[in-house]
């Protein structure tokens, strides 16, 4: 391959679902562009009934059903999913919706290559039911982070966050649909990032070049000026 070629060669993403697959969805939009610099080679569901493969179907993207209840022992599952990663070609695992532990096994085969988005501002809320735990506390800011995994669960270096207010008369799904809107914008940044060579990790953190601040590490919403009668 010369150097052109790798210069033009776009990053290869495999992506593992469980659900209705709406960060996947945020990708294939964003890998759709022929200025994106990432495609989308195989998009794998451990759930054969996963909305999600209807939607990599639909985008022409190869998809594999690789069921946990088949397997006696994680070890063997994760063995498979590794196996149909590496026979893609996929230079970076997206987590997107994938409800399954995965072992540090796994996980440190694909060290560094491995992202997952999670829908809090982590190291906080980490774990499921995020949002009613948000409210229920009275957190005035909560929302969504795209992370280098880890074996602790919802842990590892940090690429990228939204902050998202909290309302006072939020519900759980109000402010689910809300965080929803800045994970599909972040997910589909960290990405970019790591794909046009900006990302590395060093000291368990995440350093990003060619990002300015406020743009490095964070996408807020605009707030409205304060009343100046006020």
């Amino acid at each position: 391959m010369t150097g052109e070629e790798k210069k033009r060669r776009r990053l290869r993403l495999g992506v593992l679902i469980s659900g209705r697959g709406s960060n996947l969805q945020a990708l294939i939009d964003a890998c759709a562009q022929p200025e994106f610099p990432a495609e989308i080679v195989l998009v794998i569901s451990n759930r054969p009934e996963a909305a999600g493969l209807a939607r990599a179907e639909t985008a022409g993207i190869a998809t594999l059903v690789v069921d946990h209840r088949d397997f006696r022992e994680r070890e063997d599952f994760e063995n498979a999913l590794n196996a149909a990663l590496k026979d893609a070609g996929v230079d970076l695992v997206c987590l997107a919706g994938f409800m399954r532990i995965l072992n540090p096994d796994f996980v440190n085969r694909w060290r560094d290559r491995l992202i997952n988005i999670h829908p809090s501002l982590l190291p906080a809320y980490r774990g499921l039911k995020t949002h009613e735990r948000v409210i229920a506390d009275g957190v005035r800011f909560t929302g969504a982070t795209v992370h280098f995994v880890r074996p602790e669960m919802d842990d590892g270096p940090i690429i990228l966050q939204a902050a998202v207010p909290v309302h006072p008369d939020d519900t759980p799904d109000s402010l689910a649909a809300r965080v929803l809107e800045y994970e599909h914008r972040i997910y589909v940044e960290a990405v970019r990032w790591i794909a046009e060579g900006r990302v590395r990790v060093s000291g368990g953190k995440v350093r990003i070049s060619g990002v300015s601040t406020p743009e490095y590490g964070l996408i807020s919403p605009k707030t409205q000026e304060a009343d100046p009668t006020r």
